[in-house]
């Protein structure tokens, strides 16, 4: 049987470790580097032209152009 008194510093550390992670309130990537994440370069696509072909056929098979992407306007009611 394992000693309590180990349990409750394990649990006690895992705790602290826990709350250390809710402590960082600063965004990671700040406003001014997101333009470059935000380059098609690091888009996960390995066949960028087999996408883009892809994709046109799948916008004039539903009759639209661009409603698949992330971004976007409107009032987000779906």
């Amino acid at each position: 049987m394992a000693n309590p008194m180990l349990i409750r510093r394990l649990a006690g550390a895992v705790a602290l470790l826990v709350l250390a992670g809710c402590g960082n309130i600063e965004p990671w990537v700040k406003p001014y580097e997101r333009d470059r994440l935000a380059d098609p370069i690091m888009a996960l696509d390995g066949d960028p032209v087999s996408t883009s072909y892809i994709q046109h056929v799948y916008e004039a098979r539903e009759g639209a152009r661009g409603g698949e992407g992330a971004a976007g306007g409107g009032c987000g009611c779906n």
